[in-house]
């Protein structure tokens, strides 16, 4: 049947920024689908964790902030959550930061803050995670990437650049996993109401802007991420390598 293929019992996922918005939908779509999950963040993850044992499924949490990570401390996390988990599948590169202002005073602080998360740690845990399912011949790598992946955006260089970075990496990888039997694909949200767009879903001038271009005519929901990270964490998507899908209520069609 081929709703089997979508079947995730057994299995075991590492998600980044698991406590709170799209992390936490993601995470609870996992755990929907069977696997146990390890989250990874710098915050409390109480609400994720009750979400997911209450569907029966173990929860790890891992308190780690990963703008002050290297590679020795995201190969210490894989090692944790194989030792705990006894497994590791399916890898989420979820968590972010972003940092708005104009690009004629765009500090560098915020520029390697940036980039340190959502591409250096993305690189890393990726290297980490992506030995251990070499290894065994099988396993899932799944990036967030973003519609500025695609386009440039405003005030957001550091975050552009990263993304950017997120989708090229998605591709390399994949060229260099696939025959060992590791599929690395990444989702590129759309404008998703999380904390993380608050300020931007509440400005006068720019909130009516995005809407008017969504041709789904609605903002998106973390949930709507669920049923994509399902699929590519899944047999279901054994023969897709590379691919950067965009869950995005139709933006980039428009």
């Amino acid at each position: 049947m081929i709703l089997d293929r979508f079947k995730l019992d057994g299995q075991a996922a590492l998600v980044t920024g698991a406590g709170r918005g799209l992390g936490r939908a993601m995470a609870v779509a996992l755990a929907e689908a069977g696997a146990d999950v390890a989250g990874l963040g710098r915050g409390a993850q109480d609400e994720t964790a009750a979400r997911v044992r209450a569907l029966g499924r173990r929860y790890l949490p891992l308190l780690l902030d990963l703008r002050a990570t290297h590679a020795a401390d995201l190969s210490a996390v894989v090692a944790q959550v194989t030792a705990e988990l006894g497994r590791l599948d399916i890898l989420v590169n979820n968590a972010g930061v972003i940092h708005r202002a104009p690009v004629l005073d765009y500090s560098e602080q915020d520029w390697d803050d940036v980039i340190q998360v959502n591409l250096k740690a993305v690189f890393l845990l990726s290297q980490a995670a992506g030995r251990v399912m070499a290894a065994q011949g099988r396993g899932k790598i799944i990036n967030i990437a973003s519609l500025l992946a695609m386009q440039g955006g405003i005030r957001i260089p550091a975050y552009t650049a990263a993304k950017s970075g997120v989708a090229g990496l998605t591709r390399l990888m994949a060229n260099e996993l696939a025959a060992q039997g590791v599929n690395v694909n990444a989702i590129a949200p759309g404008y998703i109401l999380t904390d993380f767009t608050s300020a931007l879903h509440a400005d006068p001038q720019r909130a009516p802007a995005i809407l008017e271009r969504i041709p789904a005519g609605r903002w998106g929901d973390p949930a709507d991420l669920m049923g994509t990270v399902v699929f590519l964490a899944s047999a279901a998507s054994d023969y897709l390598h590379g691919a950067v899908v965009p869950v995005d209520g139709g933006w980039l069609a428009r």
